[in-house]
Parts: structure tokens; sequence; C-alpha cells
């Protein structure tokens, strides 16, 4: 626009009207029908058209990690959450795998030390009814009581089992199957009893299905039952000592953030010490080196317990269910006569079972005693082996009668409470015995020492790790107090 010569005045009286004309309409009525004038978002405060809270709390986060006490608010939370999560991952990691020790301890290993007896009740009882047998129409009564209780023993830790293996599983089908084909067995030794009464053969007819029985069914359930178990205490034992690679990531994560806030602060103020710094860095080494000494004893007492435990214990029911197993097929060896043959027809197939059975017996010994680590593990092993020797030759011995005709005397030298294999295997028996419960007892005492030197560190980390964390805030507002 141009103006007249008097230009200054017009401009004046031009501004003068523009003033006026802004002023009455700011301060007129709107007009029917019509909406407002709202504030834009930015002269109200707000947050900038097109940004949501989480854009909004990011500028502010940015804004603050400008000013050193921004960033000491923000250095002090994540301080904070590291301490804290170290602390609570820590209690979480141990508590499980003090959890699987403890497993090892009150449930894994009794079962599977259970499956095991399971199986020698099992193999007693067939053991011992075919030794009754052979003693006449009239079986002893401490044979009966014997079998009796073998299968009275049987059946209660097969209630016991079953009790204790939640849902479908190998274990629960296994004992289905035992619980089903042990009256089967029982019915036919029952049978067998009342024609030997009465002096039938078939009697012995009875007694050798009865042992089909057990070696066929009832037998090879009982081993995989011991073998589920067995696994299953492997895999609570491997939980057990599987190092906490998080716990120890996160503890030397925190130390190291710690041990830079610190140098950053002496770099700023010059002071050597902040006491909350150092609280939480305190707090923070002593979970750590706690946990990295706890789960170290942990893992050597399960290793203890591993091999001069866990080891010894499943050579030792070897031997012992071989034990039992190679008496069984010496009585029906006797029993049947030689009526039962292998399969190439060429020998008795009880007696090459028999031999069979005690390679495998001296064999598990002989391994047992490598394995045990004092006097008082070797010591029954020893008598064992001496016995299982006495064993043989006895037996040859027996054999010999058999062999020439004299059933009487081979019958002599395998039944009775002197001179006899029986004696043998009964003294057998009694060394593996004392030599099971003395590496039980190894096996359940370096368990618990594992499982002990876990137990208080899940409590004592979230302790910490609290205390931790306070410290690590106090520490940074000691400093923030500076700047108010």
């Amino acid at each position: 626009m141009t103006y007249p010569p008097n230009a200054p005045a017009a401009q004046a009286t031009a501004q003068a009207t523009a003033q006026a004309t802004a002023q009455a309409t700011a301060s007129a009525p709107a007009r029917p029908g019509t909406v407002p004038a709202q504030p834009s978002a930015a002269s109200a405060g707000g947050p900038p058209a097109g940004r949501g809270a989480w854009a909004v709390g990011r500028e502010r986060l940015r804004e603050a990690a400008t000013t050193e006490p921004g960033r000491l608010q923000i250095l002090g939370a994540v301080l904070a959450l590291l301490v804290v999560a170290f602390g609570a991952v820590t209690a979480l990691e141990v508590t499980d795998r003090g959890s699987a020790a403890d497993d090892v301890v009150s449930r894994s290993q009794p079962l599977s030390a259970d499956a095991a007896a399971v199986y020698r009740s099992l193999a007693d009882a067939d053991t011992t009814a075919a030794s009754g047998f052979l003693a006449g129409t009239l079986e002893p009564a401490d044979s009966r009581e014997r079998y009796a209780a073998d299968i009275a023993t049987a059946a209660r830790l097969l209630v016991k089992a079953a009790a204790n293996t939640g849902g479908p599983s190998e274990s629960a089908r296994e004992i289905t199957t035992l619980n089903e084909q042990l009256p089967r067995y029982t019915g036919l030794i029952e049978r067998a009893r009342a024609a030997n009464r009465q002096g039938l053969p078939l009697g012995g007819a009875y007694l050798r299905y009865a042992n089909q029985q057990m070696t066929g069914e009832l037998l090879p359930a009982a081993e995989r039952l011991y073998a589920a178990e067995t696994r299953r205490l492997q895999e609570d034992d491997d939980a057990a000592r599987t190092w906490p690679f998080l716990s120890l990531g996160l503890g030397l994560l925190a130390l190291a953030v710690l041990a830079w806030a610190q140098r950053r602060n002496y770099a700023r103020t010059h002071r050597v010490f902040n006491q909350g710094l150092l609280a939480a860095t305190a707090a923070s080494l002593v979970v750590l080196v706690w946990l990295l000494a706890a789960h170290t004893v942990a893992r050597a007492e399960l290793n203890n317990a591993r091999a001069h435990g866990q080891e010894s214990l499943q050579l030792l029911n070897q031997a012992r269910i071989s034990s039992l197993t190679a008496r069984a097929n010496e009585n029906l060896a006797v029993v049947s006569r030689g009526s039962v043959l292998t399969e190439d027809g060429k020998s008795d197939k009880y007696e090459a079972d028999y031999t069979a059975s005690m390679t495998a017996l001296t064999t598990a010994l002989a391994s047992a005693r490598e394995l045990a680590d004092d006097d008082a593990g070797r010591s029954p092993v020893d008598e064992a082996a001496s016995r299982t020797g006495e064993w043989q030759k006895r037996h040859k011995a027996a054999r010999a009668e058999d062999e020439a005709g004299n059933f009487e005397g081979a019958l002599s030298r395998i039944v009775g409470a002197k001179e006899t294999t029986g004696q043998s295997f009964d003294q057998v028996d009694a060394a593996l015995e004392r030599a099971l419960a003395h590496e039980q007892a190894e096996f359940t005492r370096s368990a618990a020492d594992a499982r002990d030197a876990l137990a208080a560190l899940p409590l004592g980390a979230a302790a910490l790790g609290i205390l931790g964390a306070a410290g690590a805030v106090l520490g940074i507002n000691r400093r923030l107090s500076e700047y108010r």
C-alpha cells in the first residue's frame, strides 16, 4: 500500500483502526450456530497434535538426559532395577535347582530304590517257592513265611510307587502290568503247592509255568520300572547341577554398571566413595560369590553322590538280582531234571541261565569293588565275592552228583542249612544287603549336603537384592541433594 505525502499520520490512523477492529472481533459474541475457536494444543501446553503420551514421555526423558540431575535419576533407576533383577533371578533359579536336589533326596532316588526292591522281592519269591518245592511234599514253614513276606513287600511297594507316580507315564504302565500279573503268578504257585502236597508230578509243571510267568512278564516289567525311575533320578540330578547362567550374567552386569557409576561419580566430584553405591556393590558381590560357592559345593556333592552312591547302588542291585536269578535257575534245574533244553536242544536251559547269571554276578561285584571308596564299602563286597566263589564250587559238586544219577545226593548239596548252595546264596545275599545299605547312606548324605548348600541362598539373594537396590537409590539421591 502507498501513502500520500502525509504518510506518517495516515499510517498511524490505519494501525489504530486495525487494532480496534481486532478487539471488537475478539469481544463480540459468537453468532448462533457457530463453534467458538479452540486454543491450539501448543498454546494450551498439551502434547502437539498427532503425538501420544509415549512420544511425550520420550521427549521429556530426552530433555531430562540433557541435565545432570536428570541423568542421575535415570542412572539410579537403572542401578536399582539391575540389582533387584539380579537378586530375584538368583532366588528363582536357585529355588528351582534346590527343588531338583530335594527331589533327588526325597523322591527320585527312593522311588528308584523301591523299584529295585520290587524286582528283588519278586525274584526272591520265585527262588523261595522253588526251594520250598524241592524240600518235599511238606514245605518248611520258614520258606512259606519268606515267600509270603516277599509277595507282601512287592505289593506294598507297588502301591507306594503308584501313589507317587502322577498321571499316565511309563512307570504307571509297568505298575499296572505288575498288579495284573502278580495274582496270576501267586495262583500258579498255590496250584503247584497243592499238587506237590499230593505227590503229583503236575506240581513241577505248575512251578515251571509260574517261573515262566515270573521271568517272562513280572521281572521284565519290574526291570522296566526300575529303568524308568532311574532315568527320572538322572533327570532330577542333571537339573540340580545345571549352572545358573542367567543369574551369573546379571550379577556380572550389575557389578560392571555399579563400578562405572562410581567411576563416573569420582570423575565429577573427586569423591572416592559413595556409601550408597558402595553398599549396593558389596551386596551384589556377596550374592554373586555366594551363588558361585553354593553351586560349586552342590555340584561337588552331587558328583560324589553319583560316583560313590548312585553308580554303586546300580551295580549292587544288578549283582543282587543276578544272584537271585542264579539261585532260581539252580533250583529249577533240579526240579525239571533236564526236561527243559536250550533252543539248540544241546543243554539244560536252567543250567545255562544259571551260568550266565553267575557271570553277571561276578562282573558286577568286581565293578562295585572298584567304586567302593572306603573299607566299610569294600568289606561286604569282598565277602560277597568270596561266598560267590564258594557257591560255584558247591554247585559244581551238586551237578556232578546229578549227572551221576544220584538225585538225592545232588538235592542234599542244594537244599539245606549247612554246606549247601542255598547257604552260600543266603550269605551272598546278606553281604549284598549290607553293601547296599552302606552305599544308600553314602548317597543320601551327599545328596542332602548338596540340597542344604542351596537352601538359604534364595532368601538371602532376595534380601540382599532389595538392600542393594535401596543403597543404589540412596547413593544417587545424595548426589541429587547437591543440586537442590
